[in-house]
């Protein structure tokens, strides 16, 4: 998710949230001020009829049948309100309701006292007998309403009767008569209700100026990045991103951005110039070193050899002949790495271009493996090859299927003929090296296996490693092969893999062996 859309999100859900926060409120605020309203009405009411009737304690003891009627002609034009007497403790005597209370029902004395209480309440929350479960106390939340109550007395001489009972008055609650509703409706819920979808809209357009205000400077910034990315930095539509950037005059965050970004590439720019230059002199150099060094090596390899053959019939020349062996097979050395030194330069040259083909790659295989078949016999080793060198097991096609890849057949038959000589360099009499190639889904798999010394777990991460030579341990092989002995062999095989858009692997342990693979796209 995009910081544009994490912003908007964050903004919507605050807004949302806030909107709704504000209709609970406005919603419990209201029913406060219905309950507040009605018990301050209530209070009132009860005021008056006390004060007009001080004595109707004892008219409900002197007519109880005739009392009721006269409750109910006190709330005749107060349908949700019913008014009750009550004793001391709270047992109902009568009421204005048309069903009877069950003999014994008794309301909770503490909200009575509360509101009989001097002390201002905004309203008192009681039990109401008409909706009460039972007359065992068990009472529910939809068994309380808004109550208010007076203390009754007896008519006595005394001025400090006791209280002998209370006028109690519970006001139901009651929806909105369709008149009402639509005055609630007009005056207050529409305009409420069109407040808060003016704020939600105001608030969504700011938050809208405000994330495309914030999100545009680090959307061009991205841009510029992902040109770095893609054409690098001497791109030419890097400078149009650059130039969209917030100036480095501005003094927010955004500027200073910018302006450290504009620092940062132009370093790189200058320093990647650097390093370009330091190349091109570096594979430059090399390669003038290699063309200025390969005639006169050839020439001293070739009198060298002219002399091997004077000598060679001569017993006076013996150790002499040693020395000249020495010295041929060091210029030879030379002469190699020499030639390998050229052609690394070469493939390191970003306008190297390959000579793309599609081939068989087991029939390269069988090439490689016929021109190494001599030198193995000599020396003990036995060297085959196998269309499958993991098997069926291992998710490969049939054994006699082809596998087709699309490579340059000079540079492939070289990193094989690499991988082979310098598998029977190090190898012994009695071992074995095989050729194998198998197919995947995506790639080709050509391995070269042996099962010689093997090589250190400490050696494996460096073998393809420039100029990188193991002289740690008996078992300890140099990665150079067929290149001299100075680790260039496993250079140049790594080279030629990436120009494929390939890879290689190796995998060795010691006592039984090595495995190295080149693994390249397959062509169907």
């Amino acid at each position: 998710m995009t910081v544009r859309r994490q912003i908007a999100l964050t903004i919507f859900i605050t807004g949302a949230l806030t909107a709704l926060g504000v209709i609970v409120t406005v919603l419990i605020a209201f029913q406060r001020f219905e309950r507040e309203s009605t018990y301050y009405r209530a209070d009132a009411f009860l005021t008056r009829v006390v004060n007009t009737y001080p004595d109707l304690f004892d008219m409900q003891q002197r007519r109880p049948d005739e009392f009721d009627g006269f409750l109910r002609s006190l709330v005749l034009f107060e349908p949700d309100t019913q008014i009750y007497i009550l004793d001391a403790q709270g047992l109902v005597l009568a009421c204005t309701g048309s069903v009877k209370p069950s003999a014994g029902l008794r309301v909770a004395l503490p909200p009575v006292l509360k509101a009989v209480s001097p002390t201002p309440m905004p309203y008192v929350m009681g039990d109401d007998p008409e909706r009460m479960a039972a007359p065992s106390g068990v009472r529910r939340d939809a068994d309380v309403a808004v109550i208010a109550a007076k203390p009754l007395t007896r008519v006595v001489i005394r001025s400090n009767a006791p209280v002998a009972g209370y006028l109690y008055l519970v006001a139901h609650q009651s929806a909105l008569p369709v008149g009402r509703l639509a005055a609630f409706r007009s005056s207050f819920a529409l305009p409420a209700l069109g407040m808060i979808a003016a704020v939600v809209t105001l608030a969504t357009l700011l938050a809208a100026w405000v994330i495309a205000a914030i999100t545009r400077p680090l959307r061009q910034l991205s841009q510029a990045v992902a040109a770095v990315s893609q054409d690098g930095l001497s791109a030419a539509s890097l400078d149009q991103h650059l130039k969209a950037l917030p100036a480095d005059s501005q003094r927010d965050e955004f500027g200073q951005l910018s302006g450290g970004f504009r620092s940062m590439l132009a370093t790189l720019r200058t320093q990647w110039g650097t390093l370009q230059r330091l190349d091109h002199f570096r594979r430059e150099g090399v390669s003038n070193l290699s063309h200025d060094l390969r005639s006169p090596l050839t020439a001293t390899t070739a009198c060298l050899e002219t002399l091997e053959l004077r000598w060679g019939a001569d017993p006076a020349r013996h150790e002499d002949r040693q020395l000249l062996e020495v010295a041929l097979r060091n210029a030879r050395n030379a002469a190699r790495l020499v030639q390998s030194l050229g052609d690394l330069a070469q493939l390191d040259e970003p306008e190297f271009k390959l000579n793309w083909q599609v081939l068989d790659t087991t029939e390269v295989l069988d090439d490689i493996a016929l021109r190494f078949a001599a030198r193995a016999a000599q020396q003990g080793t036995t060297l085959s090859t196998m269309l499958s060198a993991d098997g069926v097991a291992d998710g490969a096609t049939e054994p006699a299927q082809p596998c087709f890849a699309k490579v340059d057949i000079e540079l492939f038959e070289r990193a094989i003929a690499n991988l082979v000589d310098n598998a029977l360099k190090f190898s012994r009499p009695g071992d074995r090296i095989t050729l194998g190639a198998h197919c995947e889904a995506e790639q080709v798999h050509i391995s070269i296996s042996d099962s010689g010394a093997g090589i250190a777990s400490a050696d494996l991460p460096h073998l393809f490693d420039r100029y990188y030579q193991s002289r740690k341990g008996s078992h300890s092989v140099a990665p150079a092969t067929g290149e001299g002995g100075k680790g260039l062999g496993l250079a140049i095989v790594k080279r030629i893999a990436e120009l494929h858009g390939g890879d290689v692997r190796v995998s060795s342990v010691i006592g039984q062996g090595t495995r190295v693979t080149l693994s390249l796209p397959r062509v169907n």
